[in-house]
């Protein structure tokens, strides 16, 4: 029964350790951001996360594409954080406001 406690007290610390690892990994990196930190090919998966939360999602993915392509950046998560990223940030419509979600 010792032997069995001590097991699953090992198998715990194990998976904790794991699970602490990667989610170290899985954090906020800045490093990771900023114009040209993506390729062209990957602004589609990058665009579908940046507008997953939203329920404009046509006109979110259109434009966010559309910013992708010119700064080959998209900010974490799926709204604001647009200062990783300067050419996504300053990028305005003819009225003044912001060209990409």
């Amino acid at each position: 029964m010792a032997k069995l406690i001590t097991y699953l007290l090992f198998v715990t610390i194990l998976f904790s350790f794991i699970f602490l690892t990667m989610s170290k990994e899985a954090e906020y990196n800045p490093e990771s951001y900023g114009a040209g930190s993506l390729k062209s090919y990957q602004c589609g998966g990058e665009c579908t996360r940046r507008c997953s939360n939203t329920k404009y999602h046509k006109p979110c993915m259109f434009f966010c594409q559309k910013c992708c392509a010119k700064c080959l950046c998209v900010p974490p998560g799926t709204y604001g954080n647009k200062q990783v990223c300067p050419c996504y940030n300053n990028w305005k419509t003819q009225q003044g406001g912001p060209k990409c979600p």
